[in-house]
């Protein structure tokens, strides 16, 4: 057999895997993990809590990333289409179970199952599901994507965006529909189609907001970052302007080389609310500074840009079509959550890959990262 068709002997292709991809998500993961110590052992030791309770969290959660990443990679990614149709009947039913009275509530969202001293999202699950999911039935309809089969890639997408949308979980939603936008258009979507559902977007955007479907919370969320002045506001509206402000001041306080891991005083006096989840990159901006945070931004191009190589030389469609859901999901998040505490993104509550805390967020990552060096591993068999 040909190198490049050849099989070891546990039936895997004797292809290497993506070190350099690997390399940057342990990079990046090892980072999150003690800048998640960093901004809440403070806090913890404060409210007479073990100081090192939620960063051993993380590290059960970091570790059983990697197992599933490794799980995911070592199946044949084909075989994931296969049952692409189980997972996706399985996900919608989880979806629905959340949304009653079994799903725990925090912060005005019914997204969580509470599992002892840990908790479940199971809407960062369906990112990588829908992924799976668009890709199979876009392969499956190559070349053919017509309207009729527009609407149905839209209905499979709509179904886990509307219960995510119930719960309500407007940032998730917005990722999904940046995976579903970005797998039609690399599918061959017509331009005309996808102008149309860009509109249809729109156009249900607005009509959430001017009904009065988004709760006021939210809406003073995403638009916090326009006023940052706080003036005439509401009290959620100036709370979020607080949150934005201490942010900004956290990240400008590091400098260039930062106060040292530890040394924040932002961070260790817990000026930033939930640093250690949607605001993490605050505490990286403060403590190791711009180099620091410079460093970071250079890792997660590093992941970027080794799915969309990936994309590139995928043995097919369906592979090829998978990496651009995972880049799509990486690219929009990342920029949304720093751009978010920058002050030129909306607040979300999106988390950052591998840096967030967070089991669920934890292991979506890691899963999607397991389907790029499975389809970069398989690109000649």
């Amino acid at each position: 057999m040909s190198r490049h068709g050849g099989l070891d002997r546990v039936g895997l292709p004797r292809e290497r895997v993506d070190m350099t991809l690997l390399a940057a998500v342990a990079a990046i993961s090892s980072l999150g993990t003690v800048m998640v110590y960093s901004a809440t052992k403070a806090k913890l030791a404060l409210e007479g809590q073990n100081p090192h309770a939620l960063f051993q969290r993380q590290v059960v959660w970091v570790f059983l990333g990697i197992l599933v990443m490794f799980a995911v990679t070592f199946v044949d990614y084909r075989v994931l289409r296969d049952f692409s149709a189980l997972a996706y009947v399985g996900i919608v039913g989880v979806l629905l179970l959340v949304i009653t009275p079994f799903g725990s509530s925090s912060k005005g969202a019914q997204a969580w199952f509470d599992l002892g001293p840990f908790r479940f999202q199971p809407s960062e699950l369906a990112k990588v599901v829908l992924i799976v999911v668009l890709a199979s039935y876009c392969h499956e309809h190559r070349g053919d994507m017509d309207a009729w089969r527009l609407a149905v890639a839209l209905g499979l997408a709509g179904v886990p965006l509307g219960l995510i949308l119930l719960q309500p979980d407007l940032g998730t939603g917005l990722v999904l529909a940046v995976i579903l936008f970005a797998v039609l258009l690399v599918a061959g979507t017509r331009g005309r189609h996808l102008a149309v559902l860009a509109l249809c977007a729109v156009t249900a955007f607005a009509a959430l907001w001017w009904t009065g479907a988004l709760a006021e919370h939210q809406v003073d969320r995403l638009t916090s970052f326009l006023d940052q002045a706080g003036k005439d506001q509401s009290e959620d509206a100036k709370a979020a302007v607080f949150n934005l402000r201490q942010s900004k001041i956290a990240i400008g306080a590091g400098g260039v080389v930062g106060k040292g891991w530890g040394k924040g005083t932002q961070t260790s006096l817990a000026w930033v609310p939930e640093q250690h989840t949607d605001f993490i990159f605050t505490a990286v901006g403060e403590e190791l500074g711009f180099l620091g945070a410079a460093t970071l931004l250079a890792l997660f191009a590093v992941v970027v840009w080794r799915t969309w190589v990936t994309a590139q030389i995928a043995k097919d469609l369906f592979g090829m079509l998978v990496c651009i859901g995972v880049l799509a999901m990486f690219a929009f998040q990342i920029f949304e959550n720093i751009g978010m505490t920058m002050g030129i993104m909306p607040i979300t509550g999106i988390p950052l890959p591998f840096m967030s805390y967070g089991g669920s967020s934890a292991l979506a990552s890691f899963a999607s990262v397991g389907l790029v060096l499975n389809v970069a591993m398989r690109r000649y068999t």
